[in-house]
């Protein structure tokens, strides 16, 4: 029987049982998201009352037909509207555009009418007959910031603005190759991870006793987080480190910039 496969809470796992490392929309920016929505939203509805204000004054509807048409127009304002330019952005709006943000499935695929529609219908609810105050709450107790409408949909935000590439620098030191293959440097703190990345580019500009003290120094501290740990010296082990966590950190990304642009796509 195959041994299960850890999934940690910003992973999503793939059809094919690939763990993608996917970065939900922090709640301060999910909440400023928000806001920007909200205020463009009652921007429209007050244009369509101004409108409707406009034509009862004008006598071309009496107010039975008005008071109809307010309770239409808060209709599609509220739900009609936000559904409609989430499904056909698939998870974008206004709001998501300034933060970098796009909905999507908690499985990691684009968002739909379905997901779409329970987020406008709850959001009346949570977002407006309570001023925010449910999807605050929620937000700020949920580990993706998702609020109560995310919750029923199955959705979540997702960070589409993805870090740069890292800079290219040295490659794997020669011999090396059949060790890298097998390494598992991913334990490693990203503070120590930064500190050797640092040495490996200072460390032919450094004093030759200090480079040594300070390679030997790292190459310890590194020791206890990579696995198996290679028999060299240890500023060779240092930088063998280094390209192994940059080069998987870099496929990382690649395959990240890859499903953010099939989700632009419409692929999910």
């Amino acid at each position: 029987m195959p041994a299960p496969i850890a999934v940690a809470q910003d992973e999503v796992l793939t059809g094919e049982a690939v763990a993608l490392d996917v970065q939900p929309v922090g709640f301060f920016l999910r909440a400023l998201g928000l806001m920007i929505d909200v205020a463009a939203t009652i921007g429209v509805l007050l244009l369509f009352v101004w409108a409707g204000v406009w034509l009862s004054a004008m006598g071309v509807i009496d107010a039975a037909s008005a008071r109809i048409a307010y309770v239409v127009i808060v209709v599609l304002v509220l739900v009609v509207v936000p559904t409609t330019v989430e499904t056909l952005s698939r998870g974008r709006s206004l709001g998501k555009l300034a933060v970098g943000g796009r909905i999507v499935r908690s499985d990691g695929g684009a968002a739909g009418f379905r997901h779409a529609f329970i987020r406008a219908l709850v959001g009346i609810l949570e977002i407006w007959m309570t001023a925010g105050a449910i999807a605050a709450v929620t937000g700020a107790f949920t580990p993706r910031s998702q609020r109560l409408g995310d919750l029923l949909a199955g959705t979540y935000s997702e960070r589409t603005r993805t870090p740069r590439m890292p800079d290219a620098g040295p490659g794997l030191p020669p011999g090396l190759d059949a060790w890298a293959q097998i390494a598992d440097v991913a334990r490693l703190p990203d503070a120590l991870a930064r500190r050797c990345a640092q040495f490996v580019r200072q460390a032919p500009n450094m004093e030759p006793s200090a480079r040594l003290r300070l390679a030997a120094s790292l190459a310890d501290e590194a020791a206890l987080f990579a696995s198996p740990v290679t028999h060299t010296d240890p500023e060779t082990f240092v930088r063998a480190v280094v390209a192994v966590r940059r080069d998987r950190e870099q496929r990382a990304l690649e395959l990240e910039n890859a499903r953010v642009a099939d989700l632009l796509r419409g692929v999910g």
